[in-house]
């Protein structure tokens, strides 16, 4: 038997040190079991909800969205705006939220907006109904205010299954949420238009949103080059026309 007063060998001390190392290391096991660990500086957002397989078609995906009561916009929206356009487009033009015009109609951009969106996809030398026009959130937020991170978190699932379903060319992202939600970005749009970045494989150009124009009209030379851009992408004519004659 080893007297306790003898000094430890090497051997005994490493042994000692290897069981001290496994019993903290269980300790910890055992915590792990019992406690979540919290980041209060950064807490971490759940996944959104996916949108059911079954809903993979456009009239499941339309009837899910419709009954839709994920967050608390469904409580004060009129109707949900879905989208609205060509469900096998080559371009889809993707924007922010529905406004009033909308949430009363259920169509994405009619309003004054809509109109300038309209004149754009008119001067490119198509209609509203070559393309798919929809938007990050499915209903309108309250005295249109700007949409909430969990909102476009619960809703975004919808326009991934609505961008899936069309596999368009090229996606054209209207305005700054629209491109940092579909580009997972905080680059400003200044810095972002005028070039292609890509979502999903597909190319995806982000451009001024036109409730923008209407406030800044001297950035509409800006949105034509954006949109000039497409054009040639996608082998559309039109170079002749001019920024004014698209944003009178």
């Amino acid at each position: 038997m080893t007297d306790i007063l003898s000094p430890a060998s090497p051997e005994d001390i490493r042994r000692q040190l290897l069981s001290v190392v496994k019993s903290v290391k269980g300790q910890i096991r055992n915590a792990e079991n019992l406690y979540v660990s919290v980041d209060l500086k950064k807490p971490r957002l759940q996944s959104a909800p996916a949108v059911p397989e079954t809903e993979d078609s456009w009239h499941g995906l339309h009837t899910a969205a419709a009954g839709c009561e994920r967050c608390a916009l469904s409580k004060t929206r009129r109707n949900v705006v879905f989208g609205d356009g060509n469900r096998s487009a080559r371009l889809v033009f993707v924007g922010e939220a529905p406004g009033a015009d909308e949430d009363q109609q259920g169509l994405p951009f009619v309003g004054r907006a809509g109109q300038l969106l309209t004149n754009i996809i008119r001067a490119m030398g198509l209609e509203r109904k070559d393309v798919y026009i929809c938007n990050i959130l499915k209903c309108r937020p309250p005295g249109n205010r700007n949409p909430l991170p969990e909102e476009i978190r619960l809703c975004e699932p919808y326009l991934k299954r609505q961008l899936a379903l069309i596999s368009p060319e090229i996606i054209c992202a209207l305005g700054s949420f629209a491109a940092k939600t579909l580009l997972q970005t905080e680059t400003p749009i200044t810095a972002l238009r005028g070039r292609f970045h890509s979502y999903a494989g597909i190319k995806l150009m982000p451009t001024y949103h036109p409730a923008y124009l209407l406030r800044n009209p001297q950035a509409k030379k800006q949105v034509w080059e954006d949109v000039q851009l497409i054009m040639k992408e996608i082998g559309l004519g039109g170079e002749t026309t001019t920024a004014r004659e698209v944003v009178p």
